[in-house]
């Protein structure tokens, strides 16, 4: 391997166990559906549609009405997902849930984001292209830069809170390097218990987080050339797809 693609998930992939990263990145392995996965996509598309209306009209009552459309549609494409939610009134509930509590931590009539599903590039080196999507970009009337993230979990004990931003770091990142503005804020709102974590990047952090990937892009490539995938058994692997298949558990 002499080129490396690297997003936010991936890194996160590899952090947490580079044989995981091994079957997603590289063989790229089918994996079984997640319904926590597709319900925060669900959401998503939701929050994505929201502003595409006019501020005033973006309340609680709208953001429910898109619901069983967006859903529809997911289904149509993915159609095994229905199979898959026993009650479909408990699905929408929980998801109609989510929304109440995104709306508890923000006023969505009150700002006009600048871009959503922003795809944001850069050669960290040239061997070396890291992308990822960015949720919401908001930038002030004052210039100011929000970078936001919607998470459909709880928030983390506050011990893992820089585990968690390692992700909005990225963003910020490539956003700095290609902008020359450093954002003055990172977001993660988490609708699963209404809480939102913050954070202010500054030029030293952001300088870290590229020290960082360009540590773990190494690694990377040093066990793609040495075909050595050590596998990092954790409380994750029972959610893990691979699990069947992975030498920690099938040695």
């Amino acid at each position: 391997m002499t080129n490396l693609r690297l997003s936010p998930s991936r890194v996160n992939d590899y952090r947490n166990c580079p044989q995981l990263y091994k079957y997603r990145a590289i063989d790229q392995l089918p994996e079984a559906i997640s319904l926590d996965a597709e319900r925060g996509t669900l959401v998503h598309s939701i929050l994505q549609e929201l502003f595409d209306v006019p501020q005033g009209v973006r309340t609680e009552e709208f953001a429910n009405s898109l619901i069983e459309r967006l859903w529809d549609e997911q289904t149509a494409a993915k159609p095994e997902l229905a199979d898959l939610v026993s009650s479909q009134k408990e699905w929408f509930d929980r998801v109609a849930s989510l929304l109440s509590n995104y709306f508890t931590i923000e006023e969505p009539n009150s700002f006009e984001p600048t871009e959503r599903e922003l795809h944001v590039e850069m050669n960290l080196t040239e061997d070396i292209y890291l992308h990822g999507y960015v949720d919401r970009l908001d930038i002030a009337p004052s210039g100011e830069v929000r970078i936001v993230d919607y998470k459909t979990g709880k928030a983390p004990k506050p011990n893992w809170e820089a585990k968690s931003l390692f992700q909005l770091q990225i963003y910020a990142l490539v956003y700095w390097r290609t902008s020359g503005r450093i954002p003055s804020l990172l977001q993660l709102l988490y609708l699963g218990d209404g809480k939102i974590v913050r954070s202010v990047p500054t030029e030293e952090q952001l300088e870290r987080t590229e020290q960082i990937l360009l540590d773990i892009a190494k690694e990377i490539l040093e066990a793609a050339n040495l075909n050595s995938w050590k596998p990092k058994p954790s409380k994750l692997c029972d959610w893990c797809s691979f699990k069947n298949i992975c030498p920690a558990f099938n040695s």
